[in-house]
Parts: C-alpha cells; structure tokens; sequence
C-alpha cells in the first residue's frame, strides 16, 4: 500500500516502523526536518517537510495516488484538515486521523462524509485509559486484550511458582477447569523467544504465558496461572495529564484514587473535575510525599507523566518503598524492553496501544481487529471468514485441514447465533446473540464466523491474511 503519515512524533513514527517492515510504501510528513532526518536514517521512507494540512505539502507527498492517509500529528485542526484536504483534492480512499480533544468525539457528525471526511479516529490516551482499567481488573496481568466486541479476552502473564499449571503440561488444565469452561494458551514466551507449544508442553515459572477464553471463563483460567492477587482497592496516580486525569476520572467511583501533580496550578484544576480523587500538588519522585501519603498501601502505583525518566524512577521508588504493583507509561521503545519484569511489574507503551487499531485498517481481507502484541513482534487478528468451501480456503474446513504457516495458529470463533441462546453466567441469566468456540483441531470454520488467530511473529501476518481471502468466485 501506499500510506502517507502526518506526523513524526512517538505515535507516527511508531507506526512507520511497523509498517515500513512489512514492504509498504511510506511516505511521512512533519515540520520537524531533524525528527524526519532520524526517522529516514533507520527506515525505508521518504519524507517531507512541511505543514501537514497544506495541499502543495499533500502533493509533495504523493497524496494523488495515496491509499492511506494517518494523520497523527500533535494538533487535532491539522489532522482534520488535513483528512478533509485529502477527500477533496485527492480522493484519497481512507482516511484516519487522531483525535485528542473529546469534543470531536463526543459529536461524530462533524467526522462524516459532509464535514471533515475522517473514516476512523484514533484516540491513543483513551486507548491507553481503557487497558489501563483492564489492567486494575486482572492486576496480575502484563495485557488484557479484546476480541469480537468483548466477548472474548486474551490475557498476557508471567507464570509464578504458585500457579497450579507451573510446571505441568498444558493439557492439565483440562483437569482443573469445569467442563463448561474451555480455553486456549495460545503461546508461551521463554527467555524472550517463542516456543512450540502443543498439550505436552510444560509451563516453567517465569513463562509469559498468553491464555485467551470467553470473557465469562477468562478469571478463573487466569487463576490457574498464578495465584490470585488480593483485589486492587487503592490506586496512586503520578501524573495529572490528559491520560492520568482520564483514568483517574474511569476508576474514582469504584477505588480509593490519590493523583499526584508536581503543577500546582494544574492540581487545582483536576481537584475541580475529579470528584473522589484525592489531588495532591508535589514531586512523585520526593521519598517524603509517597511515605507520607502511605505508599506502602497501595495495591497499584502508576506513572503516568510525560517525562519517560521521572516514570521510571518514580516506579522504582513506589516498589521499594512497598507499592504491591507498579507501571510505567514509558514512550521510548527501547525503555520498555528495558525496565519490563524487574522492579517494575509492566510498562505500557501508548504508541503501541495505538497501532493495533491503525493495522486493523492495513491488513487485507476482512479483519474486524488487530492487537499487536509484544512491542510488535507478535500479533493476533480477528478475521472474518467469508464464501463457501470452493471459494474460500478456510470456510468448511476442520482446523487441521487450514494451511496454516507454523507458528501461527486459529485460537477462537465467534459465531453468529440465527436465535439468541439463554446462558447462565453466575447466576445471572442473560440472552447471547453470539457463541464463543475455543479452536480444536476438528472445529469447523463456518461462514461470517469471526475467527482469532495468533501469530508469534508478524511475518506470518500476510500468509494468514491470504488465506482468509476468497478466490474471484465468490459473489
């Protein structure tokens, strides 16, 4: 494809790089020369310099015969007008833009055809806002992730020598599990590599293991992974920005919430808006303020600032200073892989939170979702299955029959009911419009079943998207 990025800051070039790495042609736009100069000095790219939201700078780029158009600059009036500019002048056919103001968001209108022409907006702080909640949910977790509108979780963690699965093979898991209850561990990560994993393999404390099942079933497969953690009731926050003040807003009516902001003015404000959260102006990195405010109570420390090295070290601090879990908002890739599983439990990355709901739009065929996973290295998709058993290479075939590249594998299916089926879900009974199949080796694909494959390396991506492609005979 041919994709034209607006913006060269984290989110942009982010994902230049992912996309770069998969042979499209990209061409990036900024008025920053020196950002731009460092992006082409380690990716394949051409760029630009200039304002992103001018037509000659839009001509420049390529924009008359563009496929794609991300505008993820700083500034929200450049990404729309730049998307409208990309409609009008060149028909560019796809069109997203990120959105930081929830002004835009909150009035949908204004992004139609007829307006400012954006066909999916991004928002990478509420992006962040919402994992951060899951993450409150399953503390226990490094990524909690959804598929087919939440009806389905997979769920990233460290095995711990606690767990009742360490150090048995994965078809154990059968024997602990209800007969209604099914799950898939769909891969294992050992010493940063994948491994094979297959119903004799041994999960070793330590393993980054990802489990995925129905969001009814996903806490008690979780359980069998680790020992469960007491339930999160106190939360600190560093960091009253657009995304601390966010998720401090999410989470206040259901935990006891401190935000910590070293802008005194900035406190004041957020102590207007936040009706539960205790604001307190100061320096999250000051030993005196986290002990005086009772650090080790919390059951959750999470810096969320700007500055990628006072979150590091305010994290630290929290954990020594006895925080039960602490993250960090860290931009800079290379941090992340860095800090990640010592003191600090998880570091959270918003570019790459970001780039799973843009690839969702880059993949060919029918894909309903893409979460990248890993910083990158791996991903799982959610892909439409379409035609019939002549026309397409999956419907109407067992699992084991589909071609599938080694290393990737088809998790779950989420098929679509004609009638709504009754199910129990403790104790409460509600109507499902869909049902969540875990993948055997003798589940058959059906049409408009949305099927979740995990890659272990994007690499595999292109080979499962042809798969899931019909042949010309299909009408």
């Amino acid at each position: 494809m041919k994709i034209i990025i607006l913006g060269a800051g984290q989110v942009g070039a982010s994902v230049a790089e992912v996309l770069t790495s998969e042979s499209n042609d990209i061409t990036v736009i900024d008025l920053d020369s020196k950002s731009l100069a460092a992006l082409q000095d380690r990716l394949d790219l051409r760029t630009v310099t200039g304002n992103a939201a001018s037509p000659s700078v839009l001509r420049a780029a390529g924009a008359e015969d563009a496929d794609l158009l991300i505008a993820v600059t700083q500034s929200d009036q450049t990404n729309l007008c730049a998307c409208r500019i990309a409609r009008t002048l060149f028909n560019t056919p796809t069109r997203i833009a990120r959105l930081r103001s929830t002004d835009f968001i909150e009035h949908p209108e204004l992004l139609d055809e007829a307006n400012f022409a954006v066909d999916f907006s991004i928002c990478p702080e509420q992006e962040v806002t919402d994992a951060l909640a899951k993450l409150v949910e399953f503390p226990e977790a490094l990524q909690v992730l959804e598929f087919a509108g939440g009806s389905v979780r997979l769920v990233a963690a460290r095995a711990n020598p606690g767990g009742l699965l360490v150090g048995k093979p994965i078809s154990a898991m059968r024997d602990h599990l209800p007969a209604s209850v099914d799950a898939r561990i769909v891969a294992i990560y050992r010493d940063f590599q994948a491994i094979v994993v297959d119903g004799d393999t041994v999960i070793e404390a330590g393993d980054e293991v990802f489990v995925l099942a129905a969001r009814d079933h996903i806490r008690r497969v979780f359980n069998e992974l680790r020992r469960m953690d007491q339930p999160v009731k106190r939360v600190m926050i560093a960091g009253g920005g657009n995304i601390g003040f966010r998720f401090a807003r999410a989470i206040e009516q259901d935990y006891e919430v401190k935000l910590v902001d070293s802008n005194a003015e900035r406190a004041v404000f957020l102590a207007g808006q936040l009706g539960k959260t205790l604001v307190l102006a100061g320096d999250a990195t000051d030993e005196k303020l986290l002990g005086a405010e009772n650090i080790e109570e919390m059951d959750l420390f999470l810096a969320l600032t700007n500055d990628d090295e006072n979150n590091i070290m305010s994290a630290l601090l929290a954990k020594r200073l006895g925080a039960r879990r602490v993250l960090a908002l860290i931009n800079r890739r290379a941090y992340v892989d860095l800090v990640q599983g010592g003191e600090i439990d998880i570091a959270i990355s918003p570019a790459q939170l970001s780039i799973g709901t843009m690839l969702t739009h880059v993949r060919r065929g029918d894909v309903a979702r893409v979460h990248s996973l890993r910083r990158g290295a791996a991903e799982a998709l959610e892909l439409v299955a379409h035609g019939d058993a002549k026309t397409s290479k999956v419907v109407g075939r067992r699992v084991d029959q589909i071609d599938l590249p080694k290393g990737a594998s088809i998790a779950a299916i989420v098929r679509q009911l004609d009638k709504p089926e009754v199910v129990a879900v403790h104790d409460i009974v509600e109507e499902r419009k869909e049902r969540v199949i875990m993948a055997h080796h003798d589940t058959v694909v059906e049409a408009d079943d949305h099927v979740i494959v995990f890659c272990v390396s994007k690499r595999l991506v292109p080979k499962v998207e042809k798969l899931f492609q019909v042949s010309f005979g299909f009408i």
